[in-house]
């Protein structure tokens, strides 16, 4: 069947047609902006230079570096509860006096934790005068607090001492993951200190608390790792399993997400077989749908549209309001709500730098799956929280961008960086813990 006479060309007409295009795109690649593009890609897939194997006896120095971190944590918590337990503070959310140490160690989140362990979840969502939905359970995943009944029924223990014993646990098994990780992506001396930092961060008394942190970052540094050895069928149980750990999961799915366009686009030069491409896509959107459905199953069980969301709103009443949600606008809301025009600038200066430090050498020098993470994780975090007290311990599973070699790059560096570790966690211990909200 011949083509309309609109559709046939002549044989000069190729050169018109494709060729323009085929000139515009070979002065991209010559331009500043593609050579950059070029130097960028060549940067994150080079295979890292440096990296020797993990010599014998490493866990045991991860292990007693994880131990020394741990007794300065709880070293710290104690001298706080023992100064708010004579100076009669308040604790947490009601402003309670202070019991145990134990009580301290479980308290704000924590506790909510333990209501769930106990008791499961809420069938009706309290709501205010105006139709609000306040702060309640719904906001935490089940995971953790199945762990602690588990673990709790069958040794006897009560809650609070499972809760810690198991963050306590989980943290080990994150720092040593972290290591392993930064080793394969990055040279000895940076995987170390990265994981020094990590240690001794100032949000690190998370660790020692019972909070569902450490566990979350154990299964996200997992999927990292098989990602990046691209064992990508084992990511799919690991993310389902992390997608009602901790709000965040959504973050690694969309990394996967853009470690396929990589590979899919690049299969002429580093070959991408049917099964590895079905293996991510499958892990990839299995994550993305288990990060999404946590809201249709409170949904379901309240039988309150978006229960999930909207519960979270209401953490968010005291700050902006009772607005609806819009993905990428809360960080401009808060800012815009206490600093006006200024506050927006401020949000916009954070984003510059933020792609700033990704665009970075020795940040894309980590790799692919480390700077897709990164990136992915900066996104989920700009489009769906509102920047408060939180912000701070929401940002440690970004951990392993402490690889960057600058953050070790010299003595005077990494002693500078550590004592702050140390004193800023004094601030966060009594601000975000013992005086505040985490």
């Amino acid at each position: 069947m011949s083509a309309p006479p609109s559709e046939l060309v002549t044989p000069t007409q190729p050169s018109r047609v494709i060729g323009r295009p085929s000139r515009r795109l070979d002065r991209l690649r010559d331009s500043r902006v593609g050579r950059a593009l070029r130097q960028y890609g060549a940067d994150v897939l080079r295979a890292p230079e440096g990296v020797v194997p993990i010599e014998r006896g490493a866990f045991v120095k991860v292990l007693a570096l994880w131990a020394i971190a741990r007794v300065v944590n709880l070293g710290l918590l104690w001298g706080f509860y023992s100064v708010a337990k004579a100076a009669r503070w308040g604790f947490g959310p009601d402003s309670e006096r202070l019991g145990t140490f134990f009580d301290y160690l479980t308290g704000w989140d924590a506790d909510r934790y333990g209501q769930i362990a106990a008791q499961g979840y809420p069938m009706s969502l309290p709501m205010n005068v105006s139709g609000d939905i306040l702060p309640n359970n719904w906001a935490f995943l089940p995971v953790f607090p199945t762990l602690v009944r588990v673990i709790s029924g069958a040794t006897g223990l009560g809650w609070q001492p499972v809760a810690v014993l198991l963050s306590l646990g989980a943290s080990l098994g994150a720092t040593w993951l972290l290591f392993v990780l930064l080793r394969t992506v990055t040279k000895p001396q940076p995987a170390w200190w990265g994981m020094v930092f990590f240690s001794f961060a100032p949000m690190s008394f998370l660790f020692v608390i019972g909070y569902s942190e450490g566990l979350f970052m154990l299964l996200m540094f997992a999927g990292m790792l098989l990602a990046i050895k691209r064992r990508y069928l084992w990511i799919l149980p690991i993310g389902l399993i992390t997608a009602y750990t901790r709000p965040g999961v959504l973050a690694l799915g969309l990394a996967l997400g853009i470690v396929f366009l990589v590979r899919f686009f690049r299969r002429k030069v580093d070959p991408f077989p049917v099964r590895e491409w079905a293996s991510l896509m499958a892990s990839g959107l299995t994550i993305a749908v288990a990060g999404l459905s946590w809201n249709h199953i409170a949904q379901y069980v309240t039988g309150t549209h978006n229960a999930y969301i909207r519960t979270e709103l209401g953490w968010w009443l005291d700050y902006v309001g009772n607005d609806e949600f819009t993905p990428f606008t809360p960080w401009f809301r808060q800012a815009a709500t206490h600093l006006g025009v200024v506050g927006v600038v401020l949000v916009v200066a954070l984003i510059v730098g933020f792609l700033a430090l990704m665009w970075s050498r020795p940040v894309r020098k980590l790799g692919l799956m480390v700077v897709a993470y990164g990136f992915s994780y900066g996104v989920y975090i700009l489009a769906v929280f509102l920047p408060q007290q939180s912000t701070f311990r929401l940002l440690m599973p970004m951990a392993p961008l402490l690889g960057d070699e600058r953050w070790s790059s010299t003595p005077r560096r990494r002693v500078a960086i550590l004592a702050g570790c140390v004193v800023l966690q004094l601030v966060a211990i009594l601000l975000l813990w013992t005086r505040g909200n985490p």
